[in-house]
C-alpha cells in the first residue's frame, strides 16, 4: 500500500486547481475589477486554530494560474504542526490577483490542514504500538488524490486509491461469484500482481479467505476477541485489516488485538475546516 507522493500529483494539482477557479471566477471576477489593474498588494495569511498545516501546493497553483507575478513566500512546511496566529506565508503581487485567488487557495488549505489534522489526532492515538492506519475512499468527490496526500502528512497512509490499483472483495462480489475461493482465484487471473484483499465477517470466512491465499483479510465488525484469534490464524499466511465504526473510543483497544492495519472513513470525511484568515494592504 505506497503512499501518494507529492511529486506524482502535479498534473492532478493542476487539474484542481482549474476545477476550482472555473467553478469560482468563471467569466471573471466582477468585484476585483474595481481596483486598478495595475494596483499592488502585499498580504498575510494566518491560523486562528491549532492544526496540522497542508496544501502549499494546491495555494502555490491558485495564485499560479492567476497571475503568475504573485510571489509567495511560506513560512510552514506540509506536516508541520501550527498554532492559533501564526503567520503561515506572506503574498505579494497585482491586488486583482490575490483578491481572485483568496477564497479558492484558503479552501485548499483549510480542507486539506483539516484532513492532515485529523489523521494526526488519530495517529498519535496508537504511535507506540505496531499497527498503521489506513484512509478509505470516502473522499470528496474530486479531491481524493489531495485529501490522501493530506493524510499522509499527518502520519497515516493510504488504502488503495480507487477501484483500478486493488482488489477489495466484498460480501456483494463473494455472492455474485459464489464464494471466496473463486473470487480470489477470479481475481488472479484477471489481473496477477494486483493486491487482493477480501472483507470477512466471522472467523469461518475468515478460513476460506486464508485458504484461499488472500493477501489481505478485512475484518468486519469482528469482536476483539475474534479479532485476536484471527490475529493467531493468519499469523505468517496474510495480513488483517480492522475496519467498521472504529473511532478515538475504541482505536487503541482494536489497534492492540494484533491487525497489521485499522481502516478509518472518518479520516477524510467527518473532518472540520481549519479556520484560516488572508488579510490584505494595499501597497
Amino acid at each position: 500500500m505506497p503512499n501518494l507522493q507529492l511529486d506524482s500529483l502535479r498534473d492532478s494539482i493542476s487539474q484542481d486547481v482549474t476545477r476550482a477557479l472555473a467553478e469560482d471566477i468563471g467569466s471573471g471576477d466582477i468585484t476585483a475589477q474595481l481596483i486598478d489593474a495595475e494596483q499592488t498588494a502585499s498580504a498575510t495569511i494566518i491560523t486562528r486554530d491549532q492544526a496540522v498545516f497542508c496544501g502549499r501546493a494546491w495555494a502555490d497553483e491558485v495564485f499560479r494560474q492567476i497571475d503568475p507575478r504573485v510571489h509567495i513566500d511560506w513560512q510552514v512546511e506540509d506536516s508541520q504542526p501550527i498554532s492559533p496566529n501564526q503567520l503561515l506565508c506572506t503574498l505579494q503581487g497585482p491586488a486583482r490577483a490575490l483578491l481572485s485567488g483568496e477564497r479558492s487557495a484558503l479552501n485548499f488549505l483549510q480542507t486539506l490542514s483539516a484532513t492532515a489534522t485529523r489523521s494526526r489526532q488519530l495517529a498519535n492515538l496508537v504511535a507506540d504500538l505496531p499497527v498503521r492506519l489506513l484512509d478509505t475512499r470516502k473522499t470528496l468527490p474530486g479531491l481524493r488524490l489531495a485529501q490522501k496526500y493530506a493524510v499522509t502528512c499527518g502520519g497515516c497512509d493510504n488504502h488503495r486509491i480507487g477501484l483500478y490499483d486493488a482488489f477489495l472483495i466484498k460480501e456483494n462480489h463473494i455472492a455474485a461469484r459464489g464464494g471466496i475461493a473463486a473470487a480470489v482465484s477470479t481475481a488472479r487471473q484477471l489481473a496477477p500482481g494486483k493486491p487482493v484483499e477480501v472483507e470477512v465477517e466471522n472467523l469461518q470466512e475468515l478460513h476460506q479467505a486464508l485458504e484461499a491465499g488472500a493477501d489481505i483479510i478485512m475484518l468486519d465488525e469482528l469482536s476483539d476477541a475474534d479479532m485476536r484469534t484471527a490475529v493467531q490464524l493468519a499469523h505468517g499466511k496474510a495480513r488483517l485489516e480492522a475496519s467498521g465504526g472504529i473511532n478515538e473510543q475504541s482505536l487503541r483497544r482494536v489497534a492492540q488485538t494484533g491487525v497489521d492495519y485499522i481502516s478509518i472513513g472518518s479520516l477524510t470525511k467527518d473532518i472540520k475546516a481549519v479556520d484560516l484568515s488572508m488579510r490584505l494592504r494595499m501597497d
